[in-house]
């Protein structure tokens, strides 16, 4: 099993929003780094969902509920479908992650406009 990391601004699509609907198509991805990691993403994976927009924080988890497939309304892009695990008992600060200083080479920490990516193990253990 994979773990993933997928950031939206909680005024667009929160985990709230998630929760209520159980289960959502992951789309709206154009970057080629972020589409590589959708293109990855295995049913049964993990994603941490990633409030950007000034709340920056890990607020929550969703399971890959389906295979990766192209954007029926852009051939170039690629949604999954992700469905509700749990929120988190407290959000993980982007502030956290940074000043734990074990992250530095990850992709949330050095680019801060990639909305998709691998998460990496260590990270995995850390935030347990």
């Amino acid at each position: 099993m994979k773990h993933f990391l997928a950031k939206t601004e909680p005024s667009t699509y929160s985990i709230d929003d998630l929760q209520r609907d159980g289960s959502t198509v992951w789309d709206g991805v154009t970057n080629p780094q972020a589409l590589k990691a959708i293109r990855a993403m295995r049913p049964g994976d993990r994603v941490y969902i990633y409030h950007s927009g000034g709340v920056s924080a890990v607020v929550g988890l969703a399971r890959v509920k389906s295979e990766p497939r192209d954007d029926p309304k852009n051939p170039k892009s690629a949604v999954v479908e992700l469905e509700f695990d749990r929120k988190l008992d407290r959000p993980i600060t982007l502030a956290e992650i940074k000043q734990s200083g074990k992250f530095a080479d990850w992709a949330l920490v050095r680019q801060g406009r990639l909305s998709t990516m691998e998460v990496p193990p260590e990270f995995v253990a850390w935030i347990k």
